[in-house]
């Protein structure tokens, strides 16, 4: 296989380029901050201008001269992250300064309720703005926005009206007054204006994505004069333009579901038009008011709408700008706790969104997945907390679809990652970040972050380097070349997966719906692989034998979650699929209407199948869908199966942070398998069989190890493997300690009987550095084939017997190859264990972590492996 020559060659590619923020350092200091990335094992860097005081300015340009002659020098490719400030949208403050027109619009929907009839009845419908308030004094500021409408309804409830009394009364308001003689009842007036008052605080003044014209203001003052300053490095060095989480920011939050929050809505120029006069007397229902119904249609319209404008205006202007100039286009949007398809934090449709980047994207901050907390709602820095079922289940999987299903971005999806855990995130979490995303696809990664600011800097901690007091930054280079080894073996191919999963979008718009991530934790829990499929992608797909292909990727089922109603075109297409024989599974009840509110015919739905979300990945199992298969429930086990040109390969990650798996699994080829370990870029056996044409291997793999088995025809089949405990290795320990500054350099020696938390000991409570430990033993015998077991390392191990450095562990199982180092005789032991900055620092950021012990905890054996007959 061709990419598994180049990684054991070390001719892998680079797929990390990390946040690299500025603040107006020192040219040497910027200098070794780019050394620094480069030290790590990473090629590339994102440059990020929101700390630095000058954003294209006389010192701006300094720096970024300074940075590109030594990427230039290096060999390094630099990105950009597109603005000044967080998130993207800003346009440098040019919006507010220069450009108010392109500032973000919103139809605010005001409502205020009245009891009839009187005749020659008049209203203040002035005051709807939610730029009116009353200043301090008490005395009223009005500022007049823009009526686009007046509508009243007759209510039938606290919050519901009766759509067949919508009715148009615009053109009886004068000056801020409505005339308007109000019937018998009780009656709800709402005002609907235009106005760029009442959204996201963090976001006011920031440019409207849904005009083009105001997205080329960004284009003007942050892409061009990049553009002048590099245009010779554009597509050498100066690889493209990141945007961070750009949003419609119409409100604060995650939760901006149409038709459950009450906000405004984006909003642009010209839009009214773009709705009949039947469907104007409707926008009221874009709010929380119900309509016996008929708000479900006019939601979904605005929606579909919308979230095509956005990709189209903010992204496709950004893309076409860049491809155009031989740069790529990249990023993420906010996907947090299912926000990728509502308004507020999202863009309404994640797929829609970024559809026009070079690359998929998400990220990962504030202990957002954290090991084992996979379930329900958990606790963290946000009021309502992490919903850990998307991001275990969703947030990877929705990225790395958009990736495989988009033929422009060749498989690629990265991830921001590693930001803002605290210094309590070490290089162990880091690590079983990394396999969490490289087993669900993520191949290229922007970690968070290299700063190069005076220790401690408090802006989002971990910092990679920290100015040299990160104890762990000397291993960051294990963790980097492992990633870049594995990506590229997951590059240059195809995913191969059996199930096609629909992205909910549409159906959260119209009405009830179950999350896509609810069926895409049984599927992951058992082992069977899928992509997230937007409708706009699955009714193109065509039929061919068994399968519907998109975009020439091959799908065997159809799995849909439950939804009340969805659109006409997918349910039309449904039975496109059934009829050419492809199993269509719909999630505990079929819909009921589409889009327009019309009954579902049920002609359309009739080959498909109604399953239990509770087991109809059992089901699937047992109908022969799975593309493996385990002895046994195994819910913590993941993969994923890549198909080069010239061969299959399989990754498997234990997701479990405590207990070991152990199991058999049955791939969907018969060939022979080898293993590779990313880490010692080395092949090794692994216990197989054939059983009717396909091949079973024997896993075990402990909490947070990983591994990477292919198709080989020329591995040797391995005997399963037996190991023996040769010596059980106790103290006296001769203990000593050295913090990152001071390393390699160690003092305060201490002498300890048993192994036990050195945080626990008096005066290093609050020790971050690395601990060694050295005792001498004796053995009777040469020995072979022995390996040293540390037990429980927090967190990172490096083992030296008789002077020969055994290598460095940084997540368990802390287990070394002792090879020939050890002697009859005596033997001098050297363990090393460094932690991570959690302890010393004690941030806001790490109260929500595990806090760890600190050091080596055993029991540590000598182990002697034979392979049976």
């Amino acid at each position: 296989m061709k990419r598994l020559t180049d990684v054991l060659e070390n001719k892998q590619d680079n797929y990390i380029f990390p946040l690299f923020w500025i603040h107006g350092e020192e040219e040497e200091i910027l200098r070794e901050a780019v050394g620094k990335v480069q030290d790590a094992g990473i090629q590339a860097l994102c440059v990020e201008s929101r700390p630095h005081p000058d954003f294209v300015g006389e010192l701006w340009w300094r720096d970024m001269d300074i940075i590109m002659d030594e990427a230039r020098n290096r060999g390094m490719k630099v990105w950009l992250l597109d603005d000044s400030h967080f998130p993207t949208g800003y346009a440098n403050g040019k919006i507010v300064s220069e450009y108010p027109q392109h500032a973000k619009k919103y139809l605010k929907i005001h409502q205020l309720d009245f009891v009839g009839p009187l005749k020659d009845s008049s209203f203040l419908v002035k005051w709807g703005s939610p730029g009116n308030r009353m200043s301090l004094d008490l005395k009223p500021v009005p500022i007049q926005d823009e009526i686009l409408g007046i509508v009243a309804a007759r209510r039938t409830g606290e919050n519901s009206v009766d759509p067949l009394t919508l009715q148009d009364v615009t053109s009886f308001e004068k000056n801020g007054v409505l005339y308007w003689d109000i019937p018998e009842g009780d009656w709800r007036i709402f005002i609907m204006l235009q106005t760029v008052h009442g959204g996201e605080p963090h976001t006011d003044g920031y440019l409207n994505p849904l005009d083009p014209e105001a997205v080329k203001v960004l284009i003007e003052e942050v892409y061009e004069p990049h553009y002048q300053h590099y245009k010779h490095d554009f597509g050498k060095t100066f690889a493209g333009f990141f945007s961070d989480e750009p949003r419609f920011g119409n409100m604060h939050g995650a939760f901006g579901a149409i038709g459950r929050a009450e906000m405004v809505f984006p909003w642009k120029e010209g839009l009214l038009e773009k709705f009949t006069p039947e469907e104007r007397l409707q926008l009221p229902l874009l709010s929380t008011v119900e309509g016996q119904g008929t708000e479900h249609s006019i939601r979904y319209k605005y929606m579909d709408m919308i979230s095509r404008m956005y990709g189209e205006s903010f992204t496709g202007t950004l893309a076409a700008w860049c491809r155009e100039r031989g740069v790529e286009y990249i990023g993420h949007l906010i996907e947090d706790n299912n926000a990728h398809a509502r308004l507020g934090y999202g863009a309404g449709h994640f797929f829609r969104a970024i559809w026009e980047q070079d690359m998929s994207g998400i990220d990962v901050v504030l202990n957002q997945i954290m090991p084992g907390m996979d379930k329900g709602t958990f606790k963290s820095m946000t009021a309502k907390g992490w919903d850990g079922e998307f991001f275990h289940y969703g947030l990877a999987k929705m990225g790395t679809s958009l990736g495989h299903l988009d033929p422009k971005k060749n498989n690629r999806t990265l991830c921001e990652v590693y930001g803002a855990y605290g210094w309590a995130e070490g290089i162990k979490l880091m690590k079983w970040i990394t396999d969490h995303m490289l087993v669900r696809g993520v191949t290229h990664f922007v970690p968070h972050a290299f700063s190069p600011k005076e220790f401690p800097d408090p802006d989002c901690p971990p910092h990679l380097d920290a100015r040299g007091h990160n104890p762990q930054y000397r291993f960051m280079r294990e963790l980097f070349n492992y990633l870049n080894r594995v990506s590229h073996l997951l590059n240059g191919g195809e995913h191969v997966a059996p199930v096609g999963l629909l992205y909910h979008a549409e159906a959260e718009w119209l009405g009830d719906y179950m999350l896509f991530q609810k069926p895409a934790r049984e599927l992951m829990q058992h082992q069977i692989d899928f992509d997230v499929i937007p409708v706009d992608l699955i009714v193109e797909a065509e039929p061919e034998g068994n399968e519907y292909k998109i975009n020439g990727k091959a799908f065997r089922v159809l799995v849909i979650p439950y939804a009340e109603a969805l659109p006409q075109r997918l349910l039309t297409q449904v039975k496109t699929l059934t009829d050419a024989g492809i199993p269509v599974y719909f999630m505990d009840g079929l819909p009921v209407r589409n889009e327009y509110g019309e009954a579902v015919d049920p002609l359309l739905l009739a080959g498909a199948a109604i399953k239990k979300l509770s087991d109809f990945a059992v089901q699937l199992q047992e109908e022969g869908i799975s593309d493996i298969r385990t002895s046994e429930f195994q819910p913590y086990l993941r993969y994923y199966h890549y198909q080069q040109k010239d061969g299959n390969l399989y990754m498997f990650f234990n997701e479990d942070p405590y207990r070991i798996i152990e199991t058999k699994v049955t791939l969907s080829t018969g060939k022979q398998i080898a293993a590779y370990d990313g880490f010692d870029n080395r092949l090794k056996s692994i216990p197989q069989t054939l059983e009717n044409g396909k091949r079973i291997v024997s896993l075990k793999l402990h909490p947070y190890e990983s591994i990477v088995v292919f198709e080989s025809e020329e591995a040797v089949e391995a005997g399963r493997e037996t190991v023996n405990e040769l010596a059980n290795i106790h103290g006296p320990w001769n203990i000593s300690f050295s913090t990152a500054e001071a390393y390699p350099h160690f003092s305060s020696q201490i002498v300890l009987d048993s192994l036990q938390d050195i945080s626990r000991l008096e005066g290093r409570e609050r020790f971050s550095g690395t601990v060694r430990y050295e005792l001498s033993i004796d053995l009777e015998e040469e020995v072979e084939d022995v390996r040293i077991d540390l037990g429980r390392v927090y967190e990172v191990a490096e083992v030296t017997i008789n002077g020969r450095d055994l290598g460095v562990k940084i997540c368990p199982p802390y287990i070394v190859e002792v090879g020939d180092a050890l002697r009859k005789g005596k033997n001098e032991i050297i363990i090393e264990v460094t932690n991570n900055l959690g302890k010393q620092e004690q941030d806001f950021l790490s109260q929500y972590m595990i806090q760890e012990p600190t050091g080596l905890f055993g029991p540590v054996r000598l182990l002697k492996s034979y392979l049976a007959e």
